[in-house]
């Protein structure tokens, strides 16, 4: 379970980059997506390969930041943590815990 989260983090960081970068979405290459907001604002696409690894992209309208994470038991502690946004002076941070 841990190595899949490692995968994941690297596929979140090539996929969420592009989000920060771009002022419209990119075309949906994922097989799955949902809207995780009732105002369209957070837009979530995912796919798995024949080796069950899990793909995500995150879109989210914000002059901020943006966080997202995943958990085996759905709870804060021990959760693997993506955080990124856009910085005042126009520079991208990206960060994994």
């Amino acid at each position: 379970m841990a190595a899949l989260f490692s995968r994941i983090k690297g596929m979140l960081f090539l996929l969420f980059l592009p989000c920060f970068c771009s002022a419209q979405p990119a075309p949906p290459l994922l097989h799955f997506s949902n809207f995780l907001d009732p105002s369209n604002m957070v837009y979530l696409c995912w796919d798995h390969d024949e080796q069950e690894l899990m793909t995500f992209e995150l879109q989210v309208h914000t002059t901020g930041w943006v966080a997202f994470g995943f958990s085996p038991h759905g709870e804060l502690p021990g959760s693997d943590i993506v955080i990124g946004g856009v910085s005042p002076n126009g520079s991208i941070y990206f960060s994994v815990s």
